[in-house]
């Protein structure tokens, strides 16, 4: 018990070091924004929006799970099934969606089929979710171009990853230019996306800082899980009213403590409600019971990351219901014996039950 109470006393310290301060972002083109607060960076400037009527806010805090695009035993777009899918997930609180990220399988998909994901996803999303879409390229034309696609099909936000073929040359000017160029042209607001895991490209602290004073950049999604990062970033752009995400439910609620808003976590498609679950405990201020179940989460959320992938992801998403089918080549389906070892995970975390 008096590890918990320790624990709860430096959650408490860390909360307020690290705690956002209240200021909004304009990034709707043709919002009136106070820029006299504004500090000039690399060419751009953070403006902070006027109290206006007409301004508003993305709020990125809460869980988004990345969701997987369905195919059919052909490969073809299971539309239907997407569908299904979103009746089960908008009873649960999700924050929204993201659709056409890693776990969505963008990089299989034609920009054609990129749209169809996006207009369905918005067509069957319940009222108020929000819906960030991928728009990551490897050009930065090809990016602006997807992003107003995306846009245009009901995204509220785009998710950019980093452009990796030509990964040796993707240093701090590089990616600085590219996510400017995008942000720029984008019609909505643009949330910066480091996968260093399949990228190889790890976004530097200091590229991160310098595009947060971009008025149309609005956050930063990270999985690579380095918490000190993490946190020196949250540190140095919460005066920008700058929203960063824990890319994974590994460390969810660690990336709270350090000042991260929300999620955006493979396992919640399978176990969302869970993943909300820490969410809320950790406002409420429940750290014990928080605790509980963000190690609950560790071994299962690794399982269809690290260890499975999306093939793993698919696979589980059968056990409570849900259409996962298969993953498109050269992705391969589970062995028997990954299978086993996939539900033996879900089963030790107690997240689902023997009997499904």
């Amino acid at each position: 018990m008096n590890s918990v109470i320790r624990g709860v006393s430096i959650y408490r310290l860390l909360r307020r070091a690290f705690a956002p301060v209240a200021t909004v972002r304009c990034h709707i083109q043709g919002r009136k924004c106070d820029t006299s607060a504004g500090v000039t960076l690399g060419g751009t400037i953070s403006r902070r929006v006027s109290t206006d009527s007409d301004t508003e806010q993305l709020d990125l805090s809460g869980i988004f799970p990345p969701i997987v695009t369905p195919f059919k035993k052909n490969e073809d777009l299971h539309l239907v099934k997407l569908k299904e899918n979103l009746q089960k997930w908008n009873k649960i609180n999700f924050k929204g969606y993201v659709v056409l990220g890693s776990n969505g399988e963008a990089v299989h998909l034609t920009p054609e089929e990129r749209v169809d994901v996006v207009k369905c996803v918005r067509d069957n999303s319940a009222r108020g979710k929000l819906l960030l879409a991928g728009a990551g390229c490897e050009s930065t034309r090809e990016t602006i171009e997807m992003s107003k696609r995306v846009a245009d099909a009901g995204a509220d936000a785009v998710l950019v990853i980093t452009p990796s073929f030509f990964k040796a040359k993707m240093n701090n000017v590089a990616i600085i230019d590219h996510f400017t160029k995008v942000a720029d042209a984008s019609p909505v607001p643009l949330i910066l996306y480091n996968m260093p895991a399949n990228t190889v490209v790890d976004m530097s602290v200091d590229a991160v800082i310098q595009l947060s004073e971009h008025p149309n950049i609005i956050g930063f999604k990270d999985s690579g899980g380095d918490l000190a990062k993490l946190g020196y970033i949250v540190l140095k752009t919460k005066d920008n009213g700058f929203q960063v995400l824990a890319g994974s439910a590994g460390f969810l609620l660690p990336s709270y403590v350090i000042g991260c808003v929300g999620g955006i976590c493979a396992v919640a498609n399978i176990v969302g409600q869970t993943v909300c679950d820490v969410h809320s405990l950790y406002h409420k201020g429940d750290m014990e019971t928080a605790l509980q179940l963000q190690q609950m989460l560790i071994g299962p959320n690794t399982a269809v990351t690290k260890t499975f992938g999306v093939s793993g992801l698919k696979a589980a998403m059968e056990w409570v219901g849900l259409y996962g089918g298969p993953a498109r080549a050269p992705l391969q389906p589970l062995t028997a014996e990954e299978r086993i070892a996939l539900r033996r995970a879900f089963l030790a975390s107690e997240l689902i039950k023997d009997n499904l």
